[in-house]
């Protein structure tokens, strides 16, 4: 079974994904509510995936991506984001994120992500 951590500071966007996730198959999901949480969550639990909000308290979205690259240098990061910043986007994909879902969440889409860098898993 995949871990999947979604870091969002809207617990309304957390509840629609994880509920989006189970839709789509079998994953446990961890959630944390801000940037330093998100790097403790994913210490502590090693997703296979981890899909950041980019503007978060405490640390945003790209700093996370950067501190999380450091120690694992593998991990699939996925930024999530209503704002669409294109500067704030190739911030994070050159701080290692791997791709960008836009917000609302589709569940197509979120279902492509997983699909394309999870491979079936």
């Amino acid at each position: 079974m995949a871990k999947i951590l979604i870091c969002d500071d809207s617990i309304l966007a957390r509840s629609q994904m994880r509920d989006m996730l189970s839709n789509i198959g079998d994953f446990e999901v961890f959630e944390a509510k801000n940037g330093a949480e998100a790097i403790e969550v994913y210490k502590e639990n090693k997703p296979d995936m981890a899909f950041l909000d980019i503007v978060m308290p405490v640390k945003n979205g790209i700093d996370v991506v950067k501190e999380i690259m450091e120690f694992d240098k593998d991990a699939k990061i996925i930024m999530a984001s209503s704002l669409g910043n294109n500067s704030n986007l190739k911030a994070a994909l050159e701080g290692g994120a791997i791709d960008f879902i836009q917000k609302p969440v589709d569940e197509e889409r979120l279902r492509e992500i997983l699909n394309k860098n999870l491979g079936g898993r």
